[in-house]
């Protein structure tokens, strides 16, 4: 990869467990959880008894210089060397999408090996640390116990809050603190728990032989509370028949080897697509992107046995399940495994049908991570309503149809839709009689404030009611599904004289003469292949879009320089050619290049200043994924 990567993953699992170097020498910075709080991780390689430090920080210890970094959609590899030794430290977590036991078995691997330069090396070993942060909100805020274990040939060590509150609270700026996480090694270590400043850290060491991998597993258990739903306690899926973490740990080791192989084979054919559909720079985008998106979400089942996806809606405000966030990153999961979508779409759905929700529109949220207990997003917290004018009727409802019109398509049925067609077709005939010029109401791209009469919220009504008419198709609901496709194409025909600008372009608002704005929901007219829109129509607005660029990429409209990369890429899609969409991709790859704020990957930035805005580490960079989805024909209606 030539990208440098704003912020290099470690360990990714869910929200909560979450590691992060940020700096591209990870001996250089202290780790991180991805919201900036510490989370530390030491390793010190001990060179015939004189440490190195190659991972974390620490004033303590001599770095052994690293010379490389390689990333790819499930590891990171780094070297090192100095006149000893070269040392090689893979980091990889196999998030296989079609493997759901995989996709949540709480583990992390960290291999070692490393080469003699110098024959008189004698004796090497390996020092893994971690410290309390990994188990606490804040490092040293809470007294924490720890425990030394031996399993099934494995070495283990276990660190923990003293008190065990689980599932005590929701928000942000928040990380876990119940549970337990580990280190862990195959064979013989040697365990130890040191306090420096108050600061507790456990670790093992065990020798390493030349030429032969050392391995390493890093494990965290949050004891059978992943997520409040609705008032029950739901355990993560890898437990879901009560399997301990000794357990998953010791099959975890068990399985590295087919897992090596495994995880570069997947890691390889996404780099290949992503490459044949949109370019180097496309896929290096792609690669750093996956491990974030799936780490973004806790995967749960329901009392009956159900999936469900909760997405955490990072830096933005903690939502839970949030329908604006599954669907810019649906892409992704449209490509690898449709099952996860349901599981995003399965907690809107119970809370749309209880009493708290009062609305004819779909809800905004199913509540705020890890408690999924009802929307919060417009809570008066006073009163316990959900206010009128914090809702996105039009954005949410759209949403949701196309959310499922894509699943059917990609199933090859509608039998997931089947159940929810009465609120669906309630959810459309909102887009009927509202979304042809949206009144001043929120969207998913309220940055710049309030608008009314917006013309790509339009477009979502409009791809909606199509939407339905392509459920009811499959569902063999003839007579709807005509009169749904006729709606659309009318509405469409009517959007293309409101919405254009005398140069031809088209408006961000129809009230707004000379504004622009980024089109990106017609994008599925152009995958679907459904002939909506004209093609002279994307022609305008993809000329128009190539000549409002900043040196860091498009901007979201007219109104600031502030960009979204989820909607760049979606824009992007419904470029002519190859050739075309890498002009929106080269300025988008520059950015996470160039930019000086070192975190996990955000979608929202200045275009001008190539600058965090806001937001970080969130599952819509799934999105990016669509270019490979469109190239893919799996959604083409014509295929």
């Amino acid at each position: 990869m030539k990208l440098r990567a704003p912020s290099i993953p470690l360990i990714t699992i869910d929200p909560y467990f979450s590691v992060w170097s940020p700096n591209e020498v990870i001996n250089f910075k202290e780790t991180q959880h991805w919201t900036g709080t510490k989370n530390d991780i030491h390793g010190l390689v001990v060179i015939d008894g004189e440490e190195y430090s190659f991972l974390g920080y620490s004033r303590n210890y001599k770095k052994i210089r690293q010379i490389s970094l390689a990333i790819d959609a499930l590891s990171t590899k780094c070297v090192f060397e100095n006149d000893k030794i070269k040392l090689h430290v893979d980091f990889m977590t196999p998030l296989l999408p079609d493997d759901l036991n995989l996709l949540t078995r709480p583990v992390s691997y960290m291999g070692v090996t490393y080469e003699k330069k110098n024959d008189s090396v004698k004796n090497v070993s390996v020092n893994l640390m971690i410290g309390d942060s990994l188990c606490l909100n804040c490092r040293s805020e809470k007294p924490t116990v720890t425990e030394e274990m031996t399993f099934n040939g494995i070495t283990a060590m276990k660190i923990g809050n003293e008190v065990q509150n689980l599932l005590n609270r929701s928000g942000d700026n928040l990380r876990i603190d119940w549970g337990y996480a580990y280190i862990a090694t195959v064979g013989e270590a040697k365990c130890e728990v040191t306090a420096v400043h108050r600061i507790k850290h456990i670790s093992i060491e065990t020798p390493v032989i030349s030429g032969e991998e050392k391995l390493f597993m890093f494990a965290y258990d949050d004891c059978e509370a992943s997520i409040n739903y609705f008032g029950k306690q739901l355990k993560s899926y890898w437990n879901k028949d009560g399997k301990k973490i000794e357990t998953a740990i010791t099959e975890a080791a068990q399985d590295y080897a087919s897992l090596k192989a495994a995880t570069a084979k997947f890691a390889s054919e996404l780099a290949d697509k992503a490459t044949d559909a949109g370019g180097d720079k496309y896929a290096e985008l792609l690669s750093l992107a996956y491990r974030q998106v799936i780490a973004a979400h806790k995967l749960v089942l329901d009392e009956n046995g159900d999936i469900l996806y909760i997405s955490k809606e990072c830096f933005s405000n903690g939502c839970a399940a949030t329908v604006d966030v599954s669907y810019p990153s649906i892409p992704m999961y449209l490509y690898y495994n449709t099952e996860l979508i349901k599981g995003m779409l399965r907690p809107i759905y119970k809370f749309a049908a209880s009493d708290a929700w009062k609305y004819d529109f779909a809800p905004h949220d199913a509540g705020r991570y890890p408690l999924v207990t009802g929307q919060v997003y417009g809570l008066d917290h006073a009163t316990g309503e959900l206010k009128y004018d914090m809702q996105m009727p039009v954005e949410e409802c759209g949403n949701m149809i196309i959310m499922e019109a894509n699943v059917a398509i990609a199933d090859g049925n509608a039998d997931f839709a089947k159940n929810h067609m009465d609120t669906l077709k309630g959810w459309c005939e909102y887009l009927i009689k509202y979304g042809d010029d949206p009144e001043n109401q929120l969207c998913t791209d309220d940055f710049a404030g309030h608008l009314a009469h917006n013309c790509n919220l339009t477009l979502k009504a409009i791809i909606g009611i199509m939407g339905m008419s392509i459920l009811c198709d499959m569902l063999g609901e003839s007579e709807n599904a005509e009169k749904y496709k006729a709606i659309a194409k009318e509405k469409a025909e009517s959007w293309c004289l409101r919405a254009e600008n005398p140069n031809g372009s088209y408006k961000l608002a129809f009230d707004k003469e000379g504004s622009y704005s980024m089109k990106y929901n017609m994008v599925w007219d152009k995958i679907w292949g459904t002939e909506l829109f004209p093609e002279k129509v994307y022609k305008k607005e993809i000329a128009s879009n190539i000549s409002n660029f900043n040196e860091y990429g498009l901007p979201l409209d007219s109104r600031c320089d502030q960009t979204k990369s989820d909607w760049l890429v979606w824009t992007a899609t419904m470029a002519k050619n190859q050739a075309e969409f890498k002009k929106f991709i080269a300025p988008l790859w520059q950015f996470y290049n160039d930019t000086p704020d070192r975190v996990p990957m955000t979608d929202w930035y200045d275009t001008v200043a190539g600058t965090l805005i806001g937001f970080i580490h969130r599952t819509v960079q799934g999105g990016l994924f669509i270019k490979m989805l469109d190239e893919s024909g799996k959604l083409s209606l014509k295929k």
